[in-house]
């Protein structure tokens, strides 16, 4: 069929101003794509902590960020977003916060260091909620990790790893002292069982051992340990861990690197496949995640002449 040709008539008008139309609001989309692209907030690398904070523990949940005073048992809450934060928990007079998790229940769990002590505070409003004594004598309760049915705490200078049960309506019960068996050769006078993570079911722990560089699981039920065999590589100055998957990120302090290991399935090795580290990183503890992003508070230790008056952060770096 031939076409006739357009000329002036009032369909030939009608069709050129559908397409004039159609090429601006076309032209208008891609502007606007273009402007939403320029706005994109961009999530800050750096955290900055009150000055002589002395930080160690680092938790996330959602966009807020907790971190631990260890002098002062202090913590300070922060939204990631946008970087500001300021102290939200000031306890009483000899505590101190070392490792920190947060529940799904919104409570954050707090390993008290040489004082023995765990504490329990509301995520939202900082209320306490519970204290548990989980050693006498010389202890150094560091870290903690937090299953469906438990949360577990190490303890640097004892073998053993304490247990704090949670019921099925989350309550806490009386804490129980596990002695850990098996691989792992425990060294008195030393740093020994530091960071802690758990397999998402709970059925396993993994400690790392700071002073041996070396990694174990943990039976929750019996205590035993295995080695995760890394072959010729080890995690000396191991601190906090990360578990994700089959993922294991370990913060090495003092070397300003995060070892990233690839498990196998069974637990019972492991490939370090990156050794991460960045310039801002000043003997970098503890370690978690969100979006992409690892934080990491620098605790600065021996790097101060006055521990109480300097700066502290806490550093983003993507995931590697």
């Amino acid at each position: 069929m031939k076409t006739q040709p357009c000329g002036r008539s009032s369909r030939c008008l009608q069709a050129s101003l559908v397409l004039i139309l159609g090429l601006v609001l076309a032209l208008g989309v891609a502007t606007c794509s273009s402007d939403d692209d320029n706005d994109k907030v961009q999530v800050p690398d750096v955290i900055t902590l009150p000055t002589g904070f002395r930080p160690e523990g680092v938790a996330i949940t959602g966009t807020k960020l907790f971190v631990g005073s260890i002098s002062t048992g202090k913590i300070f809450k922060a939204d990631i977003a946008t970087g500001q934060g300021q102290v939200f928990i000031d306890p009483a007079a000899g505590r101190s916060a070392i490792g920190l998790k947060v529940d799904t229940r919104g409570r954050l769990f707090v390993a008290g260091g040489a004082t023995g002590q765990a504490y329990v505070y509301n995520a939202e409003t900082g209320a306490e909620l519970a204290v548990h004594s989980l050693a006498t004598g010389t202890a150094f309760i560091n870290d903690v990790i937090v299953t469906q049915d438990a949360a577990w705490f190490t303890d640097s200078s004892n073998p053993v790893l304490y247990k704090v049960p949670i019921s099925g309506d989350g309550s806490l019960s009386t804490a129980a002292t596990l002695t850990l068996s098996g691989d792992m050769q425990f060294i008195a006078g030393e740093f020994n069982a530091n960071g802690i993570a758990a397999t998402a079911d709970g059925s396993a722990l993994i400690i790392v051992q700071s002073n041996a560089g070396k990694l174990f699981t943990v039976n929750p039920a019996t205590g035993e340990t295995k080695e995760i065999l890394l072959g010729a590589d080890n995690v000396e100055n191991g601190d906090g861990i990360l578990l994700q998957d089959l993922t294991l990120y370990v913060v090495q302090n003092r070397k300003n690197t995060v070892a990233v290991i690839a498990l196998s399935a069974d637990l019972a090795s492991g490939t370090v496949t990156k050794l991460a580290t960045s310039p801002a990183f000043d003997v970098p503890t503890t370690v978690a995640a969100s979006n992409g992003s690892l934080y990491l508070p620098n605790a600065r230790f021996g790097t101060v002449d006055d521990a109480d008056t300097a700066e502290y952060s806490v550093i983003r770096i993507d995931k590697p």
